[in-house]
This record gives C-alpha cells, structure tokens and sequence, in this order.
C-alpha cells in the first residue's frame, strides 16, 4: 500500500517537473500579458510616461459613446467578414471538387492555388497595389475597357471590394488544401451506391459529399472567422485605410489609435474589446457547426 501510494506520488511529481517549464512559457506569452492588457485598458497612458493614469472604465464608454471611427471599423468589420467567410468558403469547395476529378493538370493547379497562401500578406497587397496603380492603367490603354479606368483604391465602395479580392485570391489555397482532404476521405462506395440507385452529379454532392464535409466545413469557417475579424496587413499595405478612412478595420482601428495617436490605454481598451468578440464568435460558430455536424 505504501509502496502504491509511493510510486503514485512520485509519478505525480515528475509529470509536474516536466510540465512546470511549458506552464511558465505559456503564462510570461500569455497570461501576464493578457493580465497587463487589462490593467493597461484602464488607464490614460501614452506609452512613455512611466506612471499611467487610472482612469477606471472611461476608455470603454468613450469608445462605445463617443468614438465614431470603432463604430465604422466594426461595421466595415462585420461586412468584410461576412462576405469573406462566405465567398472563400464556396469558392474553395468548387475548386476543391473540380481539383478531386484526378485532371491530368491536377497537381500543377493546386500549386498554382497555393503559392500565394505563402507570401504575406504585405507582400501580396504591395503588388496589388502596383497592378490596380498601373498595370490596370496600362490594361485601359491597350484594351479600352472602362473597367481598367475605375479607381479601385480611391472610391469607398471599389477599395472595400478590392480589398476582399485580394484576401480570397492570397488565402484560397489554404482553404482548398482542407477541402480536397475532406473530400478524399468520402467513402467511394457511398458514391457508388449512390449512382446505382440512380442519383445524379447535384445530388450526390449535396446528400452525400456536403455532409461529409462538415468536419472540414468546420475548420474553414473557424479559420476564415478569425482572420476576417483580424484583418489587418493587407488593409495597411495596399489602401492605408484610405480613402477618407473608409477602410478602417478594428485592427487597423487600434493600430492607428495606439502606434500613430500615442493613445496606448486606449487603444488596449479597444484590443480588450477585439479579444472579447472574436472569443465569442469562435464559441457560438464552434458550437452551432459541432451540433450540425452530428446531426448530419
């Protein structure tokens, strides 16, 4: 008994001497700083004086008060990220099941769809830049089409879509690498079984690949909710938020605030906020497609 009681606790020991290392690693990345943050989103600080100003919950109701830029932001926001999630996601299933036919070209053309998921994002809005600066100028000229004469950084409503163009023709490969595995993992016999019975090409797809493709339906709307919400660098590289700030995310939104403003409090606050809503986004989108995936 005493020997039993002996090896469990010296079990116990080792496993907390090898995990005390990870555990500090991860509170100094993590928990002390998330900790500073809320201390920080409570204070009127410019980011040089070494004694903040405790200024309690003032950072919050300015913002949900009085700040009509986090207002725009967001909104601009929530459109992107709708239209991202919903766009990338369709179109990546598509390509996915055209790219699952075994075409002669098939391997060429998933290199093709993946090579720009591995330039950042900086990069790849720099050089948008220059093709809706001058390549599309140069276009105009040669083919006389009006569509290369639009200004595509410099209208709200043009900017707002080329930004969208951009993040869905960078990020697409990703999304269609987990959609051919999900459907590489569909049962053929299912699919057989299925034509047999006199199913055509629709509607194999849609009650039995789609489906099946829940789990990887899943991980995509997870990945591109979170990104979306964050969007940033491409913003800052190919349109700076402009024209007029019409391009403003809530990342952008606090990057100006904190690193042009000097308002270091209060652009924590506003980062606090960002933390909180992508939290439960994620929780609510986890939770309703883990529930549909075992309904299916």
């Amino acid at each position: 008994m005493l020997k039993t009681l002996g090896r469990k606790w010296r079990e116990k020991i080792e496993f907390g001497i090898f995990t005390l290392p990870v555990l500090i690693c991860i509170a100094v990345a993590f928990y002390i700083p998330f900790a500073m943050t809320v201390r920080y989103s409570m204070t009127k600080w410019n980011g040089i004086s070494k004694n903040p100003v405790f200024v309690g919950l003032d950072n919050f109701k300015q913002i949900f008060t009085g700040d009509t830029n986090f207002a725009d932001s967001a909104w601009f926001t929530v459109k992107y990220a709708v239209l991202y999630i919903v766009l990338v996601n369709v179109l990546a299933i598509l390509l996915a099941v055209v790219l699952d036919m075994k075409l002669k070209t098939t391997p060429w053309l998933r290199a093709a769809f993946f090579i720009p998921y591995i330039l950042s994002l900086v990069i790849v809005g720099f050089i948008w830049k220059f093709i809706f600066m001058q390549g599309f100028n140069s276009l105009g000229e040669s083919t006389g089409w009006s569509v290369f004469a639009l200004s595509w950084l410099g209208t709200p409503g043009l900017a707002f879509i080329s930004i969208l163009l951009v993040s869905i023709w960078q990020s697409i490969g990703f999304y269609l690498v987990i959609y051919i595995a999900g459907l590489q993992s569909v049962p053929e016999d299912l699919k057989e079984a299925a034509t047999v019975d006199g199913a055509g090409p629709m509607r194999k797809f849609f009650s039995i690949t789609l489906p099946l493709l829940a789990p990887s339906i899943t991980i995509s709307v997870f990945m591109a909710l979170t990104n979306s919400i964050k969007v940033f660098d491409v913003i800052l590289s190919l349109t700076g938020g402009g024209p007029g700030g019409t391009t403003y995310s809530i990342a952008y939104d606090i990057y100006r605030d904190t690193f042009q403003n000097n308002l270091y409090g209060y652009g924590t606050a506003k980062a606090l906020i960002l933390f909180l809503a992508v939290l439960v986004v994620t929780i609510l989108q986890l939770a309703f497609f883990k529930r549909r995936e075992v309904e299916a």
